[in-house]
């Protein structure tokens, strides 16, 4: 990774994002091709929250995926990518998981390994579940609760098994009292005093204190089941053991994954995968726009990361194949984030000086405008979740007065921070997402209005837990400021902004809370809101959390996330789902009879 300085190909890069903007414009408004006639595509944002080709279906085939970044690991307990718990669900069950429905029904959780959704005593704080008959790995040995609870507890292995969310060990052992499996003393390495199983088929969670969304966390593919003698602990990664209705067969990182049928998976057994193709498999691109031309082509069926197409496959595509696109709103919101460790950034007046200084309009035309963009983002808490406000909560006037920057207040702010003539700092951004290329560039020049002069380093996106995830990285490069984006977990403000916001899930390699927020009362209002049952007070404590979030000026949003996605005409059974953000519901994807 080098830093790179950006000036010419700034001005190209915003062009482009004007021409995306302006064709999507004109798709808002029904202009062009619908692509249906072309290509025999369902039509334009036909698979959004709705079902495409259901009865065209078949058995076999290859499903094939393509990408330009691999997951950051395909590990069930360190995989943190929206698109690898999207995918996961081919080769790793858990006693839960989401419905295989479009919409807001593919939220709702269903039973997996279980039987049913658990019985819940003692106040909230103890769960049973019972495993149904069936259930296999892939050698044929049955699924038992020890395996369930043997991947859980490894949850608690951040040393060695850094990157994933860590919502269980702190629900079942938020003193951290257990060492994880590989300190265990214990013979069988079974030591989670937290979890009970007095047989194979059974299984209880003992929490310290009710939480409110603690089933939520039993559907997170870090509540997989491991198998003990299969774990390979840091290379598990690399050829997990597959409890689910696919395996792999080969894994090339960086550049190749192929599944194939897990032969010993039974259907029986397993009431919410279909699995349509004989093979599922995913090559990887180190350009996007050569990725999206390909899936333009029809050699490929879908984009595996899910975040949209760049802007050079947008124009291709809105011009000639309308009818093979979506426009799902996402469940994420895309933003800057300002690390406390890098000065000036320790003072909230130099942070808010670029939430001031930063033209709006201009970032939400580089994402793509307001179709493939989204709606300029006001506050940080996604309007999905219960307690998200939109864009009428707009502490900064964002959307409002100061949608194109308010320098007068930038430099009001300067002087509060002691910086009356600005000052330098680095913009960190993936290397492999044009469109955060396009955004970094639009903010580096928006602030050197205001005397903010920021370089831009690119970085490799697979290497995000390490680069922009270590704290001590991120102070030694000086990332004052990075572009990231995050969507919800589960559909809860726990579910999005405890790894965002809550000092206690601040981590060494994998962070998530970029900023460093440690806020007693922010983790205060976590706590009341995860002992709440009743709905509208767990919703007033999310908005709560999100106004002092915003007041510490920590993040500046860019946008409350669209989609613009590429679904081919040789997909069945297709549909967005808001489980994984808008994103397509990967698990019962199958290859029409049509084709």
């Amino acid at each position: 990774m080098t830093t790179q300085r950006t000036s010419g190909r700034r001005k190209k890069a915003l062009a482009a994002a004007a021409v995306v903007a302006g064709l999507l414009t004109t798709a808002a408004c029904g202009g062009g091709d619908d692509g249906g006639s072309k290509s025999g595509a369902a039509g334009f944002d036909a698979a959004n929250n709705k079902v495409v080709n259901a009865s065209k279906v078949k058995k076999g085939g290859e499903l094939k995926f393509a990408g330009t970044q691999d997951a950051d690991s395909w590990d069930t307990t360190r995989g943190y990518y929206g698109f690898m718990w999207d995918f996961s669900r081919y080769y790793s069950r858990q006693l839960l998981t989401y419905s295989t429905a479009p919409g807001a029904d593919g939220a709702k959780l269903t039973p997996d390994l279980a039987t049913d959704t658990g019985k819940v005593t003692d106040g909230g704080k103890t769960y049973t579940f019972t495993l149904r008959d069936g259930s296999t790995w892939e050698d044929g040995k049955p699924i038992t609760s020890k395996d369930i609870k043997y991947g859980i507890e490894r949850v608690w292995a951040q040393d060695v098994l850094s990157g994933g969310p860590i919502y269980l060990q702190q629900a079942l052992d938020p003193k951290k009292t257990y060492p994880g499996p590989y300190k265990d003393k214990a013979a069988d390495h079974l030591g989670l005093k937290a979890i009970d199983t007095p047989d194979d088929k059974t299984i209880v969670f003992h929490l310290p204190t009710a939480n409110s969304d603690f089933v939520q966390m039993l559907a997170l593919t870090s509540a997989s089941p491991v198998r003990q003698d299969k774990d390979t602990k840091s290379k598990y990664g690399l050829h997990p053991f597959s409890s689910g209705p696919y395996k792999f067969e080969s894994y090339d990182p960086g550049k190749s994954l192929v599944l194939v049928r897990n032969t010993n998976w039974k259907a029986s057994s397993d009431p919410v995968r279909k699995a349509y193709p004989d093979k599922v498999s995913i090559k990887l691109f180190t350009n996007a726009n050569d990725l999206d031309q390909r899936l333009i082509n029809g050699d490929y069926d879908l984009d595996l990361s899910q975040t949209g197409l760049s802007p050079q496959g947008r124009q291709i595509a809105l011009k000639q194949h309308k009818g093979n696109l979506d426009n799902p709103v996402s469940g994420f919101i895309r933003y800057a984030v300002f690390p406390q460790s890098v000065k000036p950034f320790d003072n909230e007046h130099c942070r808010k000086a670029v939430i001031y200084g930063a033209d709006h309009v201009s970032l939400q035309t580089a994402r793509g405008g307001p179709v493939a963009g989204g709606d300029i983002g006001t506050n940080m808490l996604p309007p999905s979740v219960a307690g998200g406000e939109g864009q009428k909560y707009d502490p900064y006037e964002l959307a409002g007065a100061g949608k194109n920057g308010n320098i007068a207040k930038a430099k009001e702010e300067l002087k509060a921070c002691n910086q009356p003539n600005g000052f330098k700092t680095t913009i960190a951004v993936r290397n492999n997402k044009p469109v955060e290329v396009a955004t970094a560039q639009s903010l580096q020049a928006s602030l050197k209005k205001v005397g903010i002069n920021a370089e831009i380093y690119q970085y490799d996106g697979s290497q995000t837990a390490g680069i922009i995830g270590s704290p001590s990285n991120v102070e030694k490069k000086g990332f004052g400021i990075i572009i990231m984006g995050w969507g919800p977990d589960f559909p809860t403000v726990q579910g999005y902004g405890v790894p965002l916001w809550d000092s206690r899930y601040i981590l060494q390699s994998g962070n998530n809370n970029y900023a460093l927020i440690k806020d007693k009362t922010i983790d205060g209002l976590f706590d009341q809101y995860g002992t709440t049952l009743d709905e509208a007070k767990k919703a007033e404590t999310a908005t709560q959390i999100n106004h002092k979030v915003m007041e510490g000026g920590y993040y500046l949003p860019f946008v409350f996330e669209k989609l613009l996605n590429w679904r081919s005409s040789r997909l069945a059974n297709v549909y967005t789902t808001n489980a994984y953000s808008g994103y397509y519901d990967f698990v019962n994807l199958g290859l029409s009879s049509s084709k």
